[in-house]
């Protein structure tokens, strides 16, 4: 069996199985696939691809499914990942267009890839270290609470009600706030809290006990800023795909719901010659996700943070990775607008 056929039939196999959910035998294989050789040369080059570990049979039939290591030689023979078609951009700058900040800039992103691929998507939120303060304002409620409102240059915004202790009217909140822009905008986020710590003693004597408290929210809210945290949408979908794991799909959903397994995943997962990360099944360092495929790439000026699809090993992966790269770059170029 030569290279080049066995390469062939593997990707017959992957693509039926895909498009059916059914087990692929031989005779399906030279109905639909123009291979050239006949049904008895077909079983023998897929008995080579079951001995081989490509392929294998889920019960006593003719048909067979591709394993996880079939899943990644076929993966790895996509030369390149294929340019999505014009109405697909379309809708993609459309569903992303006209975004306000950056949680409704991924919110929408996740929502229009997991439509796109019908698939979990998953977005990992910027890294701020290097994030600066772009506003600050305070929002008097009643005469004790206050709004206390961060807003960096990446667009993320955090906000928080506070109890300031002593009442304060306009003139006074319009002066705490002019002493704490002129300290804190273009502060890095990473910095914040020493440079907090410098505005109470700007303030008149009887202001400062409201200022530190009005400080201690400002860093509070820096530190929820700076947390590592994901955005997901499509999870759904994966009630859908049940079949798909065999075993449980249980473990998949906790590992979603933590969190803490996807960070690190993606933070682990690195790109390849065409841009993308795919970890299958069993590649995945974490046994919750052996039955899950993972597809990837960085988006953002300086490539921090992924965005990508978790789904069943059987999934199409070429129009998988030529979405999730997509959308990436869309993502990239808004962010880079907005900043």
């Amino acid at each position: 069996m030569s290279e080049p056929r066995k390469l062939e039939v593997l990707r017959a196999i992957v693509e039926d199985y895909v498009h059916s959910r059914e087990p692929v035998g031989s005779k399906a294989l030279v109905d639909r696939h123009h291979l050239g050789v006949s049904s008895a040369t077909i079983r023998n080059d897929m008995a080579v691809l079951e001995e081989e570990g490509l392929i294998t049979a889920p019960h006593t039939s003719a048909g067979r499914i591709p394993t996880d290591k079939g899943y990644r030689l076929f993966v790895d023979q996509i030369s390149a990942v294929k340019p999505l078609s014009a109405p697909e951009r379309r809708a993609i700058a459309s569903l992303l267009e006209g975004s306000n900040d950056i949680d409704d800039v991924l919110d929408r992103t996740v929502r229009t890839l997991s439509q796109l691929t019908n698939q979990v998507a998953v977005v990992q939120y910027p890294k701020l270290q290097s994030a600066t303060v772009r506003h600050v304002e305070f929002v008097s409620l009643t005469p004790h609470q206050v709004l206390i409102v961060l807003i960096l240059t990446t667009g993320k915004v955090e906000q928080r009600v506070i109890d300031v202790g002593q009442q304060l009217d306009d003139d006074t909140l319009t002066l705490l706030r002019s002493r704490f822009l002129a300290c804190c905008v273009g502060s890095v986020i990473g910095s914040l809290p020493q440079v907090l710590e410098t505005v109470p003693a700007l303030v008149p004597q009887t202001l400062r006990p409201a200022a530190h408290k009005i400080a201690s929210a400002l860093a509070q809210l820096a530190a929820t800023a700076r947390e590592e945290r994901i955005v997901l949408a499509g999870t759904a979908n994966l009630a859908r795909s049940n079949v798909d794991f065999p075993l449980s799909i249980g473990p998949v959903l906790d590992a979603l719901e933590e969190q803490v397994v996807m960070l690190r995943l993606l933070s682990e997962m690195a790109q390849d010659a065409r841009g993308v990360s795919v970890s299958i099944g069993r590649e995945n360092p974490y046994d919750a996700l052996a039955e899950a495929s993972v597809v990837a790439t960085v988006y953002g000026q300086d490539s921090s943070a992924k965005i990508g699809i978790l789904g069943p090993t059987r999934m199409d992966y070429p129009t998988t990775m030529a979405a999730v790269r997509a959308v990436a770059r869309y993502l990239s170029r808004i962010l880079a607008s907005q900043g």
